[in-house]
């Protein structure tokens, strides 16, 4: 009858062991991508379909002098992060919805350290398809880059422009994910950038 028991003890403690590990890959395997900027804005001037300088108005050219001038270039736009669940059930995976409690993230703009944030509860489904984030961003750009007038206005052209892209941005992200363990939270960032979908 002890041998039984200790049988079943050891049956129940490898099948533990091997949901925990099944469920720590799981986990790690979620992926994610910079994808599109919308929305930008500098002083309350749209830029999202200007392709170039020349391309403001006047009156918003003085609205964005003025603000550079005063010291202060408020802009807001939105980052879409992609999410990407590869535990579609194939390859041996098990289909399971991702549930993320809480993402901590940090922007960093030509690798110049900005501002941070959080988001709470994303649902990223089990079946390879992309899950889009929209991070709403709003920073001061003259508080973080030393940059002139000109150049500022190119850098936000080159990412909320007509012709923008994420490409001069990295997100870093820290996920704590929804277990039956428990949340878990990764043990380090994750460096996200628009060229690929990373996770790690």
């Amino acid at each position: 009858m002890k041998k039984f028991f200790l049988i079943c003890l050891i049956l129940i403690f490898f099948l533990s062991s091997c949901s925990v590990y099944h469920t720590l890959t799981n986990v790690q395997r979620l992926q994610f991508k910079l994808g599109s900027v919308n929305g930008f804005t500098i002083a309350g001037v749209n830029i999202s379909n200007i392709s170039s300088l020349t391309d403001i108005s006047a009156l918003d050219i003085i609205k964005l002098t003025n603000a550079f001038a005063s010291g202060k270039f408020p802009t807001n736009f939105t980052l879409n992060l992609i999410a990407k669940n590869p535990n579609d059930g194939t390859g041996g995976t098990t289909q399971t919805t991702a549930i993320i409690k809480n993402l901590d993230w940090r922007l960093l703009i030509d690798n110049n350290e900005t501002i941070n944030g959080a988001i709470q509860n994303i649902e990223v489904p089990g079946v390879g398809k992309e899950t889009v984030i929209p991070i709403q961003i709003s920073l001061d750009l003259l508080k973080f880059l030393n940059k002139s007038y000109d150049d500022l206005m190119k850098l936000a052209l080159a990412i909320g422009g007509k012709n923008g892209s994420a490409a001069r941005l990295t997100l870093k992200v820290k996920p704590t994910v929804d277990t039956f363990l428990g949340p878990i939270t990764y043990p380090g960032e994750i460096s996200v950038i628009d060229r690929e979908f990373r996770s790690e």
